[in-house]
């Protein structure tokens, strides 16, 4: 379903009220179809769809909750975009259940299964493509005091472990996501950035979600709003360094980007 021989750029759609970017701007379904034809107009691959904020601080919301937010919204988006690859940003099992039953094309978990375990046997269910995201701790404390020996060999020795145990559970289609300000630090992000080409050894495509994150604001000292030319670099980086797919809030620009980097490749 997915073919990596060019660079794929994944659409963010947040249904949020409180999303560290855009939180309460898509979440009603007005809004969320004209962003969706935005994105998709300006070569989206994939449209990832999430109803929780993972920001730091936030607070894990009931799947019931969750699926309140999204389902209309991934309804209207599966029937007006048929054509377009779904993801959906959930750690919760039956909020996976519900969409893959209604034509969502893969799961974006930054849990990794570790909030939902029955998650895992809906992903083996309906054999979808599962990103694997590594996140020390939860999105309400995971910025407190992150501590590694090594972010670059922790984080890879995570992935192997865990790679095992999906196989172990006939799930193989899997993406990883180094998890770039889920429980690191600056430099530690942009270390995990700097030797991404390491994770080329589990033979997995590599997805990168960079766009807009707070350790660029902080690390440069301006506001989120300024960081789309960042945000850009960032990306012409990942690619050089073997991201596979690009997780942004502006699509038309990391397309760009990408267009750039093939240039020279």
């Amino acid at each position: 379903m997915l073919s990596f021989d060019s660079p794929l750029v994944m659409g963010i759609l947040n249904l949020t009220p409180d999303s560290f970017y855009d939180g309460g701007v898509y979440n009603n379904v007005e809004n969320a179809l004209i962003q969706t034809q935005k994105m998709i107009s300006e070569g989206a691959d994939i449209i990832d769809i999430g109803g929780m904020s993972s920001r730091p601080g936030a607070e894990i919301i009931s799947k019931h909750k969750e699926l309140d937010r999204i389902k209309e919204v991934f309804l209207k988006i599966r029937q007006n975009f048929p054509e377009v690859l779904i993801s959906i940003d959930t750690v919760h099992s039956n909020v996976a259940e519900f969409c893959l039953e209604n034509d969502a094309d893969f799961i974006n978990d930054i849990s990794s299964s570790s909030i939902d375990p029955e998650l895992i046997k809906v992903v083996s269910k309906y054999q979808c493509p599962y990103v694997l995201m590594h996140m020390q701790n939860l999105p309400e404390n995971m910025q407190d005091q992150p501590s590694y020996e090594n972010v670059t060999m922790d984080v890879l020795k995570y992935f192997i472990n865990k790679l095992s145990e999906l196989k172990a559970k006939n799930i193989h289609n899997v993406i990883i996501d180094v998890g770039f300000g889920f429980g690191k630090t600056v430099d530690q992000n942009f270390q995990l950035l700097s030797e991404l080409s390491v994770f080329k050894v589990l033979e997995k495509p590599i997805l990168l979600g960079v766009s807009r994150k707070s350790s660029i604001s902080k690390l440069l000292n301006i506001q989120k709003e300024d960081t789309l030319p960042a945000t850009t670099a960032l990306h012409l980086k990942a690619l050089e360094n073997g991201a596979n797919i690009l997780r942004v809030h502006d699509v038309r620009e990391a397309k760009q980007a990408i267009k750039l980097y093939q240039q020279f490749n």
